[in-house]
């Protein structure tokens, strides 16, 4: 989405709810119709909410700081929360309160044209701007589904202009039902019910508001399509042969930071990789030009790693780079036993029995003396079988 087509948008919606808040305050004034005066606070915040937008926007170009390294592409999130905040406590709690109080006590509506007449007025001014949210979200909506659209847009100004025209429309339609019915019947009850069924509407749209622009606050990822495009960019089928895992985050609506771990080859000199790194990061910016902060770190992909890790699906191959299949890695350590093999001087099974008795021990007694026709001399160490 460009600023430039959110900004026109926003500002068509401006002017539209200012001079829709002047109309209705007006009317309320002549008439004594709670809801106009709850549509009049209505358009007010719904220009407070245009002016939140825009501001939202201009801090959010300010540049990097060493304090806020990733800039300041967020603030455009932040002014769109609260634009929920405004339009559930000053639009929604305002209408449900000014609704009770007028089924509460209810009265005649007076002048009952400066009502209808402002209403209609309004309902034209807010179709116009609604059609230009429309137009504007068409350029960059694609194949999506207008709620898909809310959902999945990374930035919030549309999606907020959108959901407060149609709000406002719905609306605007429910406050003429309203006073119709109050001027129809006699009985102003059914003025504040029709007030009381605005409130209850924008403060739905403000919890829809509220909860999606919470999403982009907590960080979301890049949409699948741009995950596709990046994961095509980055493999080279040569250096780069492929992607251990890879993690993408929005740090603004245009803005997108991208860190991978990327497989290389074991024996890429240190230039190689580094160069196939540079070109990554250019493949990368090519294909999703909104990729602008970028950390790829090489290893050494192993399979056999990848199985045996606590988490082959999350992080296969470890943090730390395995040795390549030429290297020796999945070959039996030197030295080591052989599984079954016999352990060295260990006794045969089924062997005989002067194979297999035990040698005599080093502490054994002297051999018996030698019979008598034996010469008188001591025996020779070496026949005790030591």
């Amino acid at each position: 989405m460009s600023a430039s087509g959110g900004t026109k948008a926003i500002v068509a919606a401006l002017g539209a709810n200012l001079a829709i808040a002047v109309a209705k305050f007006v009317a309320f004034l002549f008439s004594g119709s709670s809801s106009m005066l709850a549509e009049s606070v209505h358009s007010l915040a719904d220009s407070g909410n245009q002016g939140l937008l825009l501001l939202g926007g201009k801090k959010a170009k300010r540049e990097a700081t060493p304090q806020h390294p990733f800039g300041y592409g967020r603030e455009r999130y932040i002014y769109a929360f609260l634009v929920s905040i405004v339009l559930f406590s000053v639009g929604g709690m305002f209408a449900v309160y000014e609704g009770y109080e007028k089924i509460k006590h209810p009265h005649e509506i007076e002048a009952w044209y400066w009502p209808v007449g402002v209403l209609v007025f309004a309902i034209i001014a807010e179709g116009y701007s609604f059609r230009t949210a429309i137009k504007e979200s068409n350029e960059t909506r694609g194949a999506l589904s207008w709620t898909e659209f809310i959902r999945r847009a990374k930035a919030p100004e549309l999606p907020v202009v959108l959901l407060e025209d149609f709000g406002a429309l719905i609306g605007l339609v429910l406050a003429l039902a309203g006073v119709g019915l109050a001027i129809g019947t006699g009985d102003g009850v059914w003025d504040g019910i029709g007030t009381l069924c605005i409130g209850i509407l924008l403060i739905a749209i403000a919890i829809v508001l509220a909860a999606e622009t919470k999403s982009l606050l907590l960080g979301e990822a890049a949409g699948t399509d741009q995950v596709e495009k990046i994961k095509a960019a980055v493999v080279d089928g040569d250096t780069v042969t492929g992607i251990i895992h890879m993690r993408t985050l929005h740090l603004g609506p245009e803005e997108l930071l991208v860190a991978a771990k990327i497989a290389v080859q074991h024996d890429d000199t240190a230039t190689e990789v580094a160069n196939a790194i540079n070109a990554a990061e250019s493949r990368i910016r090519e294909a999703v030009p909104i990729a602008r902060v970028i950390y790829l770190e090489p290893d050494i992909y192993s399979e056999t790693a990848a199985r045996a890790g606590t988490n082959p699906a999350k992080e296969p191959g470890g943090s730390t780079a395995v040795p390549s299949a030429s290297a020796g890695h999945d070959a039996p350590t030197p030295n080591a036993p052989t599984p079954n093999a016999p352990t060295p001087n260990a006794p045969v099974p089924n062997a005989p029995d002067e194979l297999s008795a035990p040698a005599p021990a080093t502490d054994a007694p002297p051999a018996p003396a030698a019979p008598e026709e034996a010469p008188d001399t001591p025996a020779d160490p070496t026949d005790s079988g030591h």
